[in-house]
């Protein structure tokens, strides 16, 4: 998937909260077509002015390309995504992003004059077979959670609905720095289907100025701010370094200005200005915010003098 960030900036976003298990049981009697999620685009195809809903059970934020702009209208709430295509579209592809892991789930959508209406129910695990009616899964004890595992044996009273897991403490299979940087350059690089959820990392914003001059002030670099992710009092930054110089420069840690836990530079060196390695990316993790571990740019020293300079005339 592009990593553009223009396509990124165009992309909708709606959280809510998810789907209580009650919701699922009362729902109106009908087919369901369950697709299991496997880190592999699911196609969903539309019927043009029929809404068509898709059961994620996760709190999500839902983004598609602008071209569907005014083809395709989207509503997300209590985990479920409302689809309707206010005209035909060929096959586009939508992301659906978990809010607490990070996980992305793919979506290939088609619109026509012609296709199913039926609701869509996503499962994570178990075998995966469609529902004759949604009186299989109400109707019976245990059916509800039938319906979601996709498991043929009734679930005990009183089964978890999945809150009970949100309450239990994360434990993470790696150190905070190496997880977010990780997620940092696969959110960045690599295909949006194998970035590797890790929950509670969600975007920050490190408001930081367009150009970092203060970084890396002793090399010739432009350091441009890309995004920014945190998780447990910790966030990564990642920033662009281009060499503007006409020599390599190789990239030393130890020469980064500002208060971090820990930095890692996507290749070793650039190359010289006009080159294709002239650019690389480093990833600095912060403790706090990430705008207080940088070192303030000398025109916002500039400015905050002269304010305080004109405030201290005022008061005179």
């Amino acid at each position: 998937m592009s990593k553009n960030p223009h396509y990124r900036a165009g992309l909708m976003a709606l959280s809510f909260a998810l789907l209580p298990l009650a919701m699922l049981v009362s729902r109106p009697a009908g087919a369901d077509e369950l697709m299991k999620w496997e880190r592999i685009p699911l196609q969903i195809p539309l019927k043009v002015g029929q809404e068509r809903v898709v059961f994620v059970d996760k709190n999500v934020r839902v983004g598609f390309p602008p071209a569907l702009n005014g083809k395709l209208r989207v509503q997300s709430t209590g985990g479920a995504v409302y689809l309707k295509a206010d005209s035909a579209f060929p096959q586009t592809r939508v992301q659906l992003q978990d809010v607490e892991s990070g996980e992305v789930l793919l979506f290939d959508i088609a619109a026509g004059e012609k296709g199913p209406t039926e609701p869509v129910r996503l499962v994570y695990s178990g075998d995966v077979s469609t529902l004759s009616h949604a009186g299989d899964a109400a109707g019976q004890p245990g059916g509800a959670d039938r319906a979601a595992s996709g498991s043929g044996s009734s679930a005990p009273t009183g089964s978890d609905d999945g809150t009970q897991a949100k309450r239990k403490k994360i434990r993470y299979s790696a150190p905070i720095p190496v997880l977010l940087t990780r997620y940092a350059a696969q959110s960045l690089y690599a295909p949006a289907r194998t970035v590797e959820a890790v929950p509670g990392i969600h975007p920050v914003n490190p408001h930081l100025p367009r150009r970092v001059s203060t970084l890396y002030p002793s090399e010739p670099l432009t350091v441009t701010p890309l995004a920014g992710w945190g998780v447990a009092n910790r966030s990564v930054v990642a920033l662009r370094l281009t060499n503007t110089g006409s020599r390599k420069v190789v990239l030393d840690p130890r020469s980064l200005q500002g208060q971090f836990v820990s930095a890692t530079f996507q290749h070793r060196w650039v190359g010289p200005a006009g080159t294709p390695e002239d650019t690389t990316t480093v990833y600095v993790v912060t403790a706090g915010r990430p705008e207080s571990a940088f070192i303030a740019e000398p025109s916002a020293l500039r400015k905050a003098t002269r304010t305080v300079k004109q405030e201290a005339r005022h008061a005179d």
